[in-house]
């Protein structure tokens, strides 16, 4: 009904047959190439967990599933950005480009030195931009409003890890 009422590691107790699952892409898979590429990732640089904020950016309902996109946020130059732009559109199906950049305010972020979830970034340095992609947690936040009897999701930074290559995620 909305609430977190445990953590488990294994799910069994939880499962019936009646349940439907579905895989939601994740960072992780598209930072890889970003790193491949000579993109510095100051989250993986100061392991910390990257900044994810609530915007003001409507999703599409579907059902009594609404609510605010989520989303990680990423400090890089202007050179970066706009490389990043080119490798992360090749990977649609692990959140594919970024859905803004620059402006936080503009989508709703009040102050990107307090995310919602994950770690603050490093102080803002005037030569950098904030990019912003599309984030996993969305569906959390999705499911709270919702309030279905129940659901079990991932906890931010710790996702579903198969054994399928990140490069065969790639549209190109």
């Amino acid at each position: 009904n909305g609430e977190c009422v445990d953590e488990p590691t294994d799910i069994l107790r939880y499962w019936t047959d009646d349940l439907v699952t579905f895989v939601l892409g994740c960072s992780f898979s598209f930072e890889q190439p970003l790193i491949e590429e000579g993109i510095p990732l100051y989250h993986i640089g100061r392991d910390t967990v990257v900044s994810m904020y609530r915007t003001s950016i409507d999703c599409v309902p579907a059902g009594p599933f609404r609510g605010k996109m989520v989303v990680s946020m990423r400090m890089m130059t202007p050179a970066d950005a706009i490389r990043a732009i080119q490798i992360t559109s090749r990977f649609p199906s692990v959140h594919g480009a970024p859905v803004h950049i620059g402006l936080p305010e503009a989508i709703g972020v009040a102050d990107i030195m307090k995310p919602d979830y994950g770690d603050p970034p490093p102080i803002v340095d005037k030569g950098l931009l904030p990019v912003f992609w599309a984030c996993g947690v969305t569906p959390q936040s999705v499911v709270l409003n919702a309030r279905p009897s129940l659901c079990i999701t991932h906890k931010p930074g710790s996702m579903l890890i198969t054994d399928r290559l990140n490069n065969r995620l790639a549209a190109l």
